[in-house]
């Protein structure tokens, strides 16, 4: 082929093809032939998926490694695009499934926003454990279960992961939780708020049920745990890959920020400390029980082992490593149980398979875990044994402990099981026909816990009861204990024992130990329970806006579309936060007008899409079939019932100055806040002369905003305002809409809308009939593209407006779908924005994503230490450098192959010796001065500056491509389009799939723009920029 290329003749403007171009794609003329050794070797050399089964990932390659290893884990990629799967359903089971009751769909369509504060918000609202939760929660087995997404191909939405990555960013952000500054103030408060009331065990149930105690305003819970560090089981028995300790005191952070007092060293049984005591010495009026089962459950076989002889329960084991590997857990510097050889691990829960993967970090060169029942009775979820599986521990199941042989010193040498038998009627037995016996060096029992009679704990909790399974007898409606009024349990104490359960039973147990309280003093409370949200000074802030001396409650509104069809949904928008609404546009009875159906369909531009989360909508859809006597009638009752919200009129007539003046008139007496001239319908309307047929000419547009201005009481020159303000709506379909926007200005107009709908095309299908077509002759016309599609037409119309018209207000509308996208807008000219597509998408409850992530937005410009965020992102250049140090030499070395067992190797060495007990870096909780916030008008027009002239822009400073190794994943995608698209300024290595940018790069940003991990970015050219002329200019 080299001798071949050498004969080609080149004409002086062909570029040569060198190796740049060797593996850049080629239509294939023929069929591809490759031995099958060949293709085996290539197997080899590419293989991602080979996990820990490949024989060169040893177990001794995971020891000391406490790194994540969930699969759920998610970067903000992931989350963003997981998220985006999301179908938000209606009466969603993935909530009804969740223990806690989590509004799913609400948390995850904000982080599809990228409001991560809005989605932790939602998260800790419901459940105080909710990082913790999304680490550890068995979500297969509820939310997950559950998932409608689950019924398709590409299966259910990884919820568990989703609320992980939400609650872990919010963390970072350092914000402390505040009580809902709406509710009774603390001080005016009845006595009964300030009943002492204790909680036993600072694990999941307490904290849970504390902080919704401090939320409702009690001011005197205490905390009791008898260890000297919070989380309980979470803290010792759940281990740091899977859950570290600054979650946990986050999580207990957040409650004490509300005033609960966490006593450590505290145990009951203890010293005389008993339930009664509680009460009656110590004054405690209420006690939540919140204390584990902590006794190992243990077999005859295994009397008189111990630890020394290498007998382990999870009891002993789980704690020990915890203590060795979470920092900040305890003052000690413990070290790793110091295992080796074979581990036989008893049991097939959660914590069994957790003892398994922990004893390979611990030394274990070869893990059984064995078990009584079948694989696919495993009670583990599969989140967990899947785990374990990966990591190359040994499933053994139909094994029931028979006998543990010892060394003459006493200690472990293997262990005898008899083989377990499954009967027709799948019950159980042991055949003692059959045993097999395993060498064993160590031997971990994780055949759960119980609460024995005999002990002092047990004895201290009288006068509560016990069941039959060993468990506090409750009331499961109000988690009282049946013998105690006074007494509420949680968690495993109360046959609960995950932690999603937990917290949840406290969250329960909070309110009726509220009514409970209450009731002791002579007050009642609601029947139905109503536990206070999360709060932080986040949603202090202030996001209204005034415009014209109108106020708005916040900057978000209807459009005049769909949404709002009738008064009914412009009511039910406002119940759910909407600062405005703009009525659909309505005219005089004689153009009352009929619609076509169908006429609403999905756009095209965003590929084979199905779902929410269109790019674009087409409708030809005309205005409002209903009377104008309906709309004045509609805006006076709704004027009425929501005195703080604003309504905007929208009006149509054609060109006639009796008509507009007529309409004007009776919109104005209506009661409207504002009016908005509808110059812009681009289907229909303008046939009959109405909408964009006024809207594209100048002169119409100055005379019916003369016309409606002097309807209004305004005069020509502008010298006496209108009664009420009005907003022209223009069209995108001119050539400048700067025209059209002095046109009105010029004719007395308030402000502007823009923009209305983009005229277009979206398909035609193979029969050449388009979507949608009407009636049988399958006809149809130009609609109007609304959606994300035209945000870039929008946010040039607003910016070019606001930089021609400086102060004349301007209302945006087009592909606004978030409070990110709503910043856009602000910074273009715009304080206020109308919404119809997202709403089409989902349902008027978005806005209250884009409430809060717009506070958030706000608080944030006052956290100068966050100052390298983007929006709610952190930066991705800081977790990217503590990357590097973590791993090492390993960094950026791809993940195939042997470069991946070479990760792996590299990354042992790195860990071998590292302090497991060095205090990571945490979030800085920072308090703001409210008064450095900005506000929604402090932020208007901040980009304007910088937008002008091409002329205007700086040749001299230039900017390359640089690509980061350790994100990028080989496909090639920036390789390929800067060959064929580009400057052929990228190589691509044949063995690593590793590109790099050359000098040859002249910053046109194509690869940033197709890389599917972000794992290219643009950083300042370092050489002087010669562009290539290709031939010299004479």
């Amino acid at each position: 082929m080299a001798a071949e290329s050498s004969n080609k003749k080149y004409s002086a403007v062909t570029d040569l093809e060198d190796m740049v171009l060797h593996l850049n794609p080629t239509v294939n003329r023929f069929a591809t032939v490759t031995p099958t050794y060949v293709t085996k070797k290539e197997q080899k050399h590419w293989k991602r998926n080979q996990g820990c089964q490949s024989t060169g990932c040893a177990p001794s390659v995971l020891k000391n490694d406490f790194a994540d290893i969930k699969h759920t884990t998610l970067t903000e990629r992931g989350a963003l695009r997981e998220a985006a799967r999301c179908l938000k359903c209606a009466d969603a089971p993935c909530q009804k499934s969740c223990p806690t009751n989590l509004d799913v769909k609400a948390f995850i369509s904000s982080i599809s926003t990228r409001n991560y504060y809005g989605a932790a918000k939602k998260i800790f609202s419901d459940n105080p454990l909710g990082l913790t939760c999304g680490m550890v929660c068995p979500t297969s087995d509820l939310c997950v279960g559950g998932c409608n997404l689950a019924d398709t191909e590409e299966g259910p939405i990884n919820i568990g992961g989703l609320q992980h990555f939400a609650t872990e960013t919010f963390m970072k952000m350092g914000v402390p939780q505040v009580r809902d500054p709406s509710l009774t103030p603390l001080d005016q408060l009845p006595d009964s708020y300030k009943a002492k009331i204790a909680l036993v065990g600072c694990g999941p149930a307490s904290i849970s049920c504390a902080t919704f105690l401090a939320r409702l305003g009690y001011q005197d819970v205490t905390v009791l745990e008898k260890r000297a560090n919070p989380g309980g089981l979470s803290a010792t028995e759940i281990p740091q890959f899977r859950l570290p300790y600054n979650v946990v005191e986050f999580e207990v952070q957040q409650m004490q920020d509300l005033g609960v007092k966490v006593k450590y060293g505290v145990e009951l049984g203890k010293d005389g400390l008993t339930l009664e005591s509680l009460r009656k010495e110590h004054g405690y009026e209420a006690v939540f029980l919140g204390v584990g089962l902590p006794e190992p459950k243990r077999f005859p076989v295994f009397d008189g082992l111990t630890v020394e002889h290498g007998f382990y329960t999870s009891k002993d084991f789980l704690p020990l490593v915890s203590e060795a590997s979470k920092p900040g857990m305890c003052g000690c510097k413990s070290q790793l149980p110091q295992l080796y050889g074979r581990v036989v691990v008893l049991g097939a829960g959660d914590t069994a398979f957790d003892c398994a993967t922990s004893a390979l970090r611990c030394g274990a060169s070869r893990v059984l875990v064995c078990f009584r029942r079948s694989v696919p009775e495993i009670r583990a979820v599969p989140e967990e044994a899947d785990l374990a599986k990966d990591e190359r521990c040994e499933f053994v199941p139909y094994s029931s402990p028979k006998e543990v042989l010892r060394d003459e010193n006493g200690r472990v040498r293997a262990i005898e099981f008899y083989k377990m038998d499954k009967d027709n009627e799948g019950k159980y037995q042991v055949d003692e026909d059959q045993f097999v016996r395993f060498k064993a060096d160590f031997i971990v029992c994780a055949f759960g816990s119980h609460l024995p009679e005999d002990t002092p704990l047990h004895q201290a909790l009288a006068p509560v009861k016990f069941n039959r399974w060993g468990t506090a007898d409750v009331d499961r409606d109000t988690m009282c204990s049946r013998d105690a009024p006074w007494v509420f349990c949680g968690g495993d104490v109360a046959g609960n024992g995950t932690t999603v359960e937990a917290a949840a039973d406290g969250k329960h147990a909070s309110w009726y130990l509220h009514a409970y309280l209450q009731s002791q003093y002579g007050l009642e409370v609601p029947s139905t329970p109503q536990l206070p949200n999360y709060f932080t000074a986040i949603d202090l802030v202030d996001v209204s806006v005034e415009v014209l001396g109108i106020k708005f409650p916040n900057p978000f509104g209807l459009a005049s579309a769909p949404p709002v069809t009738s008064a009914s949904m412009i009511r039910r928008a406002f119940e759910q936060g909407w600062g405005f609404a703009v009525t659909k546009t309505f005219g005089l009875d004689k153009d009352l007008v009929r619609n076509v159906a169908p006429r609403i369909v999905r756009g095209t531009t965003s590929g084979h899409h199905y779902g929410p989360g269109q790019g674009s909508f087409l409708n030809i859809e005309l205005i409002s079939e209903k009377s104008a006597e309906y709309w004045c009638t509609a805006i006076r009752e709704l004027r009425a019932d929501f005195p703080d919200n604003v309504i905007v009129a929208s009006i149509m007539c054609a060109f006639s100055k009796e008509d507009w003046v007529e309409l004007t008139q009776k919109a104005e007496a209506s009661g409207a806040q504002a009016l908005e001239l509808n110059l812009s319908c681009p289907h229909g309307m303008g046939e009959r002369g109405m909408g964009l047929a006024c809207g594209q000419d100048p002169e119409m547009v100055l005379n019916i905003c003369k016309w409606v201005a002097g309807a209004l009481g305004g005069n020509e020159d502008g010298s006496v305002k209108p009664r009420i303000p009005f907003f022209a709506k223009l069209t995108p379909n001119v050539t400048d809409v700067r025209v059209i926007a002095k046109a009105a200005y010029e004719g007395g107009a308030s402000g502007v809308t823009a923009i209305n709908t983009v005229s277009g095309l979206m398909g035609l299908r193979g029969d050449g009939s388009a979507w949608p077509n009407v009636g049988k002759e399958q006809r149809t016309t130009y609609g109007g593209v609304s959606g994300n599609a035209v945000r870039p037409m929008a946010l040039k119309a607003v910016s070019a407006i606001s930089k021609a018209l400086p102060g004349f207000p301007v209302m945006a509308t087009g592909g606004c779908d978030s409070a990110d996208v709503y910043v856009q807008f602000l910074h273009a000219g715009s304080p206020l924005v109308q919404i119809c597509s997202a709403v089409q998408n989902q349902d008027f409850t978005v806005v209250e994503d884009y409430v809060t992530g717009l506070k958030a937005y706000l608080y944030l410009q006052a956290r100068k230490d966050l100052a390298d965020w983007d929006y709610q992102s952190p930066s991705l250049e800081k977790l990217m450098a503590a990357r590097r140090v973590e791993l090492g030499e390993a960094y950026g070395l791809p993940r195939f192959g042997e470069y991946e067992l070479k990760r792996r190797v590299l990354r042992q060495q790195a860990v071998k010796d590292a302090d497991l007990l060095a205090e990571p870096e945490k979030a800085e909780v920072v308090s703001v001065d409210p008064a450095t916030i900005p506000s929604v008008q402090d932020q208007l027009g901040r980009a304007l500056s910088r937008i002008g002239t091409y002329n205007e822009l700086d040749n001299q400073q230039q900017k390359v491509a640089v690509v980061d190794d350790e994100l990028c994943i080989n496909c090639g995608k920036c390789y390929m389009t800067c060959n064929d698209s580009g400057y052929r300024a990228i190589t691509f290595s044949a063995d690593t799939h590793l590109p790099v940018v050359t000098d040859d790069c002249t910053g046109c940003t194509l690869c940033v723009s197709v890389c599917p991990v972000l794992a290219l970015t643009m950083v300042e050219r370092t050489t002087p920029y010669v562009p290539n002329r290709g031939i010299d200019p004479k």
